[in-house]
């Protein structure tokens, strides 16, 4: 109630708005009391530190993926680069190796077997049971060829040459002046230049150490020319 006599208050009109009234429309509301908009509530939004670790993580998982593509493609060039390397050395492709003789027939050339203790592996196919039998031809002093299976008799062993004496005194136990033939399974080490009892007589490859049946199976070696051909196993 207004009781200053020289500031009396105005008539209430009905339809009319006071001057406080006009004001305070006139000033207009702060930030935080408007009203949110229909469907939007500031209340259900999340923190701003989550929404700035989502951001985070998204941007680290991105960069990841990235450096994943770079290393998988920098391992992929790496990868055809040594294959191109070991494929071609100095501008020059890969040699092919040869394909191996198969006997009876040509099994080597001359000049191939030319020094003492040359050897060439071959396949001999018998021709009684067309089993491929691996074999060797050796050019033994003396001139002579002589052509035996690696097939240990009455087994299944593969034999092989051996031109390195260490191996021999290491791997068999057996000191040797020379090159000789000796058995994986059972450490037999058998002597080309001396013949042993064979079931037809007598045949190159005497046993000189260990246990063995007999000397290697023989295949008899014709030299013709400058060809070294294999006739027929015994």
């Amino acid at each position: 109630m207004n009781n200053n006599p020289f500031k009396p208050a105005d008539p209430k009109i009905p339809g009319v708005l006071s001057k406080d009234e006009t004001r305070q429309q006139r000033v207009p509301p702060s930030e935080d009391s408007s009203p949110a908009a229909p469907g939007f509530s500031t209340s259900g939004m999340p923190p701003r530190w989550l929404i700035l670790c989502g951001t985070g993580v998204v941007a680290v998982c991105l960069i990841v993926v990235w450096w994943m593509r770079g290393k998988s493609a920098r391992e992929s060039n790496t990868g055809n680069e040594t294959t191109a390397s070991t494929a071609n050395v100095d501008g020059k492709p890969a040699p092919i190796p040869e394909p191996i003789a198969v006997g009876p027939g040509e099994i080597a050339t001359a000049s191939e077997l030319a020094k003492d203790w040359s050897a060439k592996r071959f396949i001999f196919r018998d021709p009684l049971t067309s089993q491929d039998i691996p074999a060797m031809v050796v050019h033994l002093p003396g001139g002579v060829y002589w052509g035996f299976s690696l097939v240990e008799p009455y087994g299944s062993c593969e034999m092989e040459f051996i031109t390195d004496l260490e191996k021999l005194r290491t791997d068999y136990g057996f000191r040797a002046s020379h090159p000789m033939v000796g058995d994986p399974c059972n450490r037999a080490v058998f002597d080309l230049t001396r013949y042993g009892s064979g079931p037809a007589g007598l045949v190159r490859g005497e046993i000189a150490h260990g246990v063995a049946v007999r000397p290697p199976r023989a295949i008899e070696v014709e030299v013709r020319g400058k060809q070294v051909l294999a006739k027929k196993i015994e």
